[in-house]
């Protein structure tokens, strides 16, 4: 169990892990490790949506039950704007075939691309755990 001090810590841990993640995702892009970098990309939003998950005491291991939870509680709800849980599905699509699938290239335009998405979707994410 979780204690509320605790907590807090853990979510400004999540927090700090998900800006730093951009700036790890940045260093990979201009590296041209494309596909380590939507790695970080999707991991650095994940960082965010546990942190998320924490301040609203909803517990998982299981990335697809984080990503429904998120869905159901903000984008049905309309609590934040569905462009959002677009982002962090097609995010976890893309880890998942760079991690696991044979001979996938990103282009360098797609994964500045999902950067920005990143950046964005982590600030939001920051904006509804500060709010």
């Amino acid at each position: 169990m979780i204690n509320g001090l605790d907590r807090e810590s853990l979510i400004n841990y999540r927090l700090s892990q998900a800006f730093e993640t951009i700036e790890l995702a940045r260093f990979l892009i201009a590296s041209k490790k494309l596909s380590v970098a939507v790695n970080r990309i999707y991991y650095g939003m994940y960082y965010s949506l546990t942190a998320l998950a924490l301040k609203y005491k909803f517990e998982t291991s299981k990335h697809q039950q984080l990503i429904g939870w998120f869905n159901k509680e903000f984008i049905v709800t309309k609590a934040v704007d569905a462009n959002f849980g677009k982002i962090i599905r097609h995010s976890f699509q893309n880890r998942n075939k760079g991690d696991y699938d044979a001979f996938i290239v990103f282009s360098s335009e797609e994964v500045e691309s999902m950067l920005v998405d990143m950046i964005e979707f982590i600030d939001e994410i920051k904006r509804l755990i500060t709010h």
